[in-house]
């Protein structure tokens, strides 16, 4: 068997393969509320044979949300629709994992396919209204962007609180894996960056005082989250500029998120408009290989992984523990399906592996497809069968 499809076991928790569903936003979500479409949305993953799947960014406020669309987990009434997503996940055999997050300074903008920047008059029309955005300092993301409030005491104990009671309800609702979003320019991201940290307080300056906030609240949740459940963190592992978060800086922070009960460090990139470092395929893969081996700690490689060959390289080659797909796994939600299928042999599960070994059969017996051999049966044979097939 390939390296990618055998079990990892965090804490006490099984994962099937090493095949991560990377959160992805979906911006359907109304009032944070999740609905039929996020039910059916990750459904298809965990039927395609992924290990994890892992929610996409959950608001852990309102004002923490990236859109009006972004699903939330601020309120109880949040629980029993990502509830039934958790349970069917883990019905056929997926893990369900949630990432919860705070937008902070990125917060109060367009849906990524209705314009991704600030609310303006159109989105008003629709009732969708900008609100007031935090972030460590009162600098906007860029121009015409909204000027955030720099969080006083008071607001960063609220949003301590907010990811505390997020965590609280992940657990409630069943989910097996919690990342804590500490990377591109949202809240927490922006607070270790020294791009956006221009405070003079303890929570500013030094790196021992930018990863304060981020490292107190994974501290709280690891004591709050079950110790026989694994803890991730997101982190951009570079913000891509000199000036900013390095790759050092994450190894550093790696370790001492690894002392207080983390278990994976998520590693992504970038988030403030700025990035020098080489996008091609797998580029964030040698990341996750520092962090890993520098830091001792596991990690998850994401970032253009398109081919199986890909990924089971990545965790043959002791790079990273886990590979997480975001588009290739949009394009193709049995990934893991039908990379096994080509590698060993499928696991589809029996209401569609039947009808694809029977499939199968037929494709071997008529041979390879070309325009000469795609005949039309005679007048009045037809093409249906008894057993329900006309395939």
């Amino acid at each position: 068997m390939n390296k990618i499809f055998e079990p990892l076991t965090l804490r006490g928790v099984t994962l099937r393969n090493r095949y991560v569903l990377s959160p992805m936003c979906q911006y359907t979500a109304k009032d944070g509320y999740a609905n039929d479409y996020h039910a059916v949305h990750y459904g298809r993953f965990a039927l395609g044979g992924f290990g994890l799947l892992m929610l996409e960014a959950t608001a852990v406020a309102p004002e923490g949300r990236i859109t009006h669309g972004d699903l939330g987990l601020w309120d109880d009434d949040h629980i029993p629709n990502l509830a039934r997503i958790a349970a069917f996940a883990r019905s056929y055999g997926a893990t369900p994992g949630i990432q919860i997050a705070h937008a902070g300074p990125k917060a109060s903008i367009q849906r990524a396919y209705e314009g991704n920047g600030p609310l303006d008059q159109a989105d008003a029309a629709r009732g969708e209204l900008p609100w007031q955005v935090v972030s460590p300092s009162a600098r906007p993301v860029a121009a015409g962007w909204l000027v955030p409030d720099a969080l006083d005491a008071q607001g960063i104990a609220k949003v301590r609180a907010d990811f505390l009671a997020s965590a609280r309800r992940a657990l409630q609702a069943g989910f097996d894996v919690l990342e804590l979003h500490y990377a591109h320019g949202f809240l927490l991201n922006a607070f270790l960056s020294p791009l956006t940290n221009d405070r003079t307080d303890e929570y500013g300056g030094s790196f021992e005082n930018r990863i304060r906030l981020p490292l107190e609240i994974a501290v709280e949740v690891r004591a709050l989250w079950p110790q026989d459940k694994p803890l991730f963190v997101r982190l951009s592992a570079v913000d891509g500029s000199s000036d900013g978060w390095t790759i050092a800086d994450s190894v550093a922070f790696a370790k001492i998120l690894k002392e207080v009960g983390v278990d994976v460090i998520d590693c992504s990139a970038g988030g403030f408009n700025v990035y020098d470092y080489p996008t091609g395929y797998s580029f964030q893969v040698p990341f996750a290989a520092q962090i890993r081996r520098e830091a001792q700690i596991g990690t998850m490689a994401v970032g253009m992984i398109v081919d199986r060959r890909q990924a089971e390289a990545v965790i043959a080659g002791g790079e990273a523990d886990l590979v997480a797909l975001g588009h290739a796994a949009l394009r193709d939600p049995h990934f893991p399906l039908h990379a096994q299928q080509q590698a060993t042999q499928t696991a589809w599960h029996p209401q569609v592996g039947w009808w694809l070994q029977h499939r199968q059969a037929k494709l071997q017996q008529l041979g390879p497809w070309t325009p000469a051999n795609a005949a039309t049966p005679p007048a009045g044979t037809g093409s249906h069968r008894s057993d329900g097939s006309n395939q």
